[in-house]
């Protein structure tokens, strides 16, 4: 970050298991990096599929009945995601059996390291899990150990996951942002007013950090 005092507010919607969120964070990164802003980021919960079981669905049939995609479809889709990831450093590692999960869990769980300001780095902890290494993130167990693998302690998480003592808290939150028009994430915006929605390009996210600090 720059030690310009103007320090940019940015508010990120979204979900883990969403691909463009990651692919949009980091190239928002890069051009945070690119143009010196100094900055916060403050992430909130959004889920994609609130009705789904706990178990998941294989993600190719999720995507398949949620969008009418056939099976080439979605590999273009897989493989184009794949290339967004790697030209910002980020890797995808598609297969057949991966799941689409409910990720209620997860929020009450960033939603306590946020009070430990733990948030950001367990964020992109559960992205890799989930896309670089197929975890289970339904598992509360495995949620625990990634916890615990950013420095968090496993036995609270395991605690927060097994009492749902957030859920209240993170239900409020979602509620929240979609009364103020949140439809789909990734939604990022900026110093409370600016809104910009899905995976920008690193060019875009630059252009507009620009005509940020000119305003």
């Amino acid at each position: 970050m720059s030690n310009t005092t103007n320090v940019l507010k940015i508010d990120i919607v979204s979900d883990v298991v969403c691909p463009w969120c990651i692919i949009g964070y980091r190239q928002l990164e890069q051009a945070l990096k690119a143009t010196g802003t100094a900055y916060e980021i403050n992430w909130h919960p959004f889920e994609l599929n609130p009705n789904m079981p706990a178990e998941g669905q294989n993600l190719r049939q999720h995507v398949a009945e949620k969008y009418g995609v056939s099976k080439e479809q979605s590999e273009q889709s897989r493989n184009s995601m794949a290339a967004a990831g790697a030209s910002v450093g980020f890797e995808f590692r598609f297969t057949d059996d991966m799941r689409m999960h409910n990720t209620f869990n997860l929020h009450q769980l960033l939603h306590w390291a946020n009070q430990q300001g733990a948030m950001h780095d367990l964020k992109q902890a559960l992205f890799a899990a989930h896309f670089t290494y197929s975890r289970d993130i339904s598992d509360h167990n495995t949620l625990a150990d990634i916890a615990a693998e950013v420095g968090l302690e496993r036995n609270e998480a395991l605690a927060i996951l097994e009492s749902q003592s957030f859920s209240a808290a993170v239900r409020d939150a979602e509620n929240g942002w979609v009364e103020k028009g949140i439809s789909g994430v990734p939604a990022i915006i900026f110093n409370d007013r600016h809104l910009v929605t899905g995976a920008q390009g690193v060019e875009n996210y630059t252009r507009i950090l620009q005509q940020l600090a000119e305003a």
